[in-house]
């Protein structure tokens, strides 16, 4: 097998999508999280409370394939508000510094005019790096 589809535990199934491939090589692709439960439910329409729960999602399918936060080698933002963004970036740190400690991977931001779920405020997608499988 080349690679591996992951999803974490108790998760709604993807429709159409993987929330996690892991290659053979040890390279773990995940998918654009964005802001909702497990369920697929939007718990918040704050762009805080989204972001958190983008970002404890991408840990989750991390820790699901058997890495750790450290293992995060690249993170990809899309926001819809980048005044917003720019506003609210004391908030911002303090949440990631929550989420993944003080891990910082290479990370790009982009401004997008639109999300494929219309309560979307935010999509993270990420890559990590757990070693040979």
């Amino acid at each position: 097998m080349t690679h591996q589809s992951i999803t974490p535990d108790g998760w709604a199934p993807a429709k159409g999508y993987a929330n996690g491939i892991l290659a053979a090589d040890g390279t773990l692709y995940i998918g654009g999280q964005i802001g909702w439960s497990a369920e697929q439910k939007f718990e918040t329409h704050d762009f805080i409370g989204q972001m958190e729960q983008a970002l404890r999602n991408i840990v989750a399918v991390v820790e699901s394939a058997g890495g750790q936060v450290t293992d995060i080698t690249r993170l990809t933002w899309f926001i819809l508000d980048k005044t917003e963004y720019m506003a609210r970036q004391s908030e911002i740190g303090a949440v990631y510094r929550a989420v993944l400690g003080r891990h910082f991977p290479a990370m790009s931001m982009l401004v997008v005019a639109g999300l494929i779920e219309d309560e979307a405020l935010l999509e993270i997608e990420a890559t990590a790096y757990l070693g040979k499988s």
